[in-house]
C-alpha cells in the first residue's frame, strides 16, 4: 500500500506561482512512477504531468513550458512547480503513484486526497 499526501495548493492570482508537493509512504519512492492529476468543477479528471522512476517525464500540452515536475527520491516527495498560472487551471489536483513506468497510460493505482489550487483572473 502506499499513502500520498499532497499540499502547496491555495489561491493565488493568474500569472502567479505555486508549487505543490507530494509526500508518499508505504513502499521505496524510487520504484515508483508518479503522476499530478486535476479536476475542475463539472469536468472529467485530466492528466497534468508525470515522472516515472526510471527518469522519464511528461506533461499535458496545456502545461508544458509553465509547469515543471520533479522529484527526489531521498525526501520521497514529488513536487509541481507552477508557474504563469491562468484562471483555466483551477482545479483540484491530484497526486497518483503506480509501480509501472509506462507514462503513456494513466492507470495509476494509489492516489492522494488532493489539494485545491484556485487561480482568480
Amino acid at each position: 500500500q502506499v499513502q500520498l499526501v499532497e499540499s502547496g495548493g491555495g489561491l493565488v492570482q493568474a500569472g502567479g506561482s505555486l508549487s505543490l508537493s507530494c509526500a508518499a509512504s508505504g513502499r521505496p519512492f524510487n520504484v515508483l512512477t508518479m503522476g499530478w492529476f486535476r479536476q475542475a468543477p463539472g469536468k472529467e479528471r485530466e492528466f497534468v504531468a508525470a515522472f516515472s522512476w526510471s527518469g522519464r517525464t511528461a506533461a499535458a500540452d496545456s502545461v508544458k513550458g509553465r509547469f515543471t515536475i520533479s522529484r527526489d527520491n531521498a525526501k520521497n516527495t514529488m513536487y509541481l512547480q507552477m508557474n504563469s498560472l491562468k484562471p483555466e487551471d483551477t482545479a483540484l489536483y491530484y497526486c497518483a503513484a503506480k509501480f509501472a513506468a509506462s507514462l503513456d497510460d494513466y492507470k495509476y493505482t494509489y492516489w492522494g486526497q488532493g489539494t485545491q489550487v484556485t487561480v482568480s483572473s
